[in-house]
């Protein structure tokens, strides 16, 4: 049995909408646990100052894609300020390698032990 064009395009059109979901589902799952695996960590209470902040740059994907909304990290932070490590905890991951390029070049005041600072950075097109 051969497939018209019709069929192709209804088969190419349920494909696409099953990969949507799909997307939508990994994206709830990724921000539902990253919440949970933020609550668990050792967080410094009253968090260090940063000295130098770079903002991260837009993902042309997500302007493509219209996503906004908010990336957590967690960054473990040397005594004298740099960034040693970044670890994701919640949000898009169209949008995590811009906010982890960015946070790696912040600097923070030193500070008299390592710490762990949680950083929220918010997304938008405008």
């Amino acid at each position: 049995m051969t497939m018209t064009h019709d069929d192709k395009v209804r088969g190419a059109t349920a494909h696409c909408a099953k990969r949507r979901y799909a997307i939508l589902a990994l994206l709830g799952l990724v921000t539902f646990f990253g919440t949970a695996l933020a609550q668990d960590m050792d967080l410094s209470d009253h968090g260090r100052k940063v000295a130098h902040r770079v903002m991260p740059s837009y993902p042309e994907l997500a302007k493509q894609m219209r996503i906004t909304g908010t990336v957590r990290l967690v960054a473990v932070v040397a005594p004298n300020g740099t960034v040693k490590t970044i670890e994701p905890v919640g949000g898009s991951p169209v949008l995590l390698k811009a906010a982890e390029d960015a946070v790696m070049k912040w600097k923070y005041a030193a500070g008299p032990e390592e710490s762990k600072e949680l950083i929220e950075l918010h997304f938008s097109p405008e």
